[in-house]
């Protein structure tokens, strides 16, 4: 059962020379401004992952549907793929059930995560981690497309 299922159950760029020509109260407003970027484009990534979370325990195969890349790709703990089909079908068996919200629950208080968002122009790489450990549990890609963050990749992993 991989992390998904079990909720369920920096650029840097070249910016050097044009920094050094605009000097450096320009730099410092350029360097708030994309740190304001980032906040905001981090803030909506987690807010796309949260709305996943609660799709799947809810069973809303729309917007699952929506959200997903035609060929997302899920790699569990023990290496085997999920891909769109197959979890749109997990949360439409799953819709409504008391049980999976319990389940999930149960999961995220047992579980707690530290988030990460890393950017890379139109691509956003979201980790999940044990807090006190910092190892990693799962991650996925996030691709923006047509005004949206949509979800291309998931792995998970077994941390001990």
């Amino acid at each position: 059962m991989n992390i998904r299922e079990q909720f369920l159950a920096a650029c840097l760029g070249l910016a050097l020379p044009a920094v050094a020509m605009v000097g450096p109260a320009s730099a410092a407003a350029d360097t708030g401004a994309k740190a304001d970027e980032t906040a905001k484009t981090t803030a909506a990534v987690l807010a796309v992952d949260r709305h996943w979370l609660e799709a799947e325990v809810s069973g809303n195969t729309a917007w699952l549907d929506a959200m997903l890349m035609p060929d997302y790709r899920s790699i569990s703990l023990d290496g085997k793929v999920l891909d769109k089909p197959a979890l749109l079908a997990h949360a439409k068996k799953n819709r409504g059930s008391d049980k999976m919200r319990k389940q999930v629950d149960a999961w995220l208080k047992a579980h707690p995560s530290k988030q990460l968002v890393v950017m890379h122009g139109d691509v956003a790489i979201l980790s999940f981690s044990d807090p006190e450990t910092d190892n990693v549990r799962s991650s996925d890609i996030f691709i923006y497309q047509d005004g949206g963050w949509h979800a291309l990749y998931s792995q998970h992993a077994k941390v001990e």
